[in-house]
């Protein structure tokens, strides 16, 4: 019965991946979804920026204003669109059906926790993170 309870339960999470986040490819997606707005090198100066509502902004400093700790979890919720973030008179665009997937992987929170997603919006989190000014 125990076995049927937990494999009930894998079925409704999903496939969790053993693969590792990949940085290249969260790149890719960073530079498919997200340059227009935040720009090449992530500082809030897209193309599109000034046609927004509020401050674009900088993804290279994340870490640093969240005492020196990349904020997985709020920027997940940010992206695939469980925390709204408002930019041009409306929400920043929801990144989460393009970032999801059937392969689900856990990425570690700061609090040890882990928070599950998608391999594509891993990726592009782990490139963030990769990107953090020191």
């Amino acid at each position: 019965m125990l076995a049927r309870v937990i494999m009930a339960f894998m079925a409704t999470v999903g496939t969790v991946s053993a693969q590792e986040p990949n940085s290249k490819a969260g790149q890719e997606l960073y530079m498919s979804y997200c340059v227009q707005c935040h720009g090449i090198d992530a500082k809030g100066d897209g193309p599109m920026a000034e046609m927004l509502a509020i401050d674009t902004p900088d993804l290279s400093s994340l870490a640093t204003r969240n005492d020196g700790t990349f904020p997985t979890e709020v920027v997940a919720r940010q992206i695939d669109g469980r925390a709204p973030m408002l930019a041009h008179g409306g929400d920043m665009p929801i990144f989460g059906p393009f970032l999801d997937s059937d392969q689900n992987i856990a990425l570690r929170l700061s609090s040890g926790q882990t928070m599950m997603m998608g391999q594509p919006l891993a990726n592009l989190i782990v490139y963030l993170e990769s990107i953090q000014v020191k």
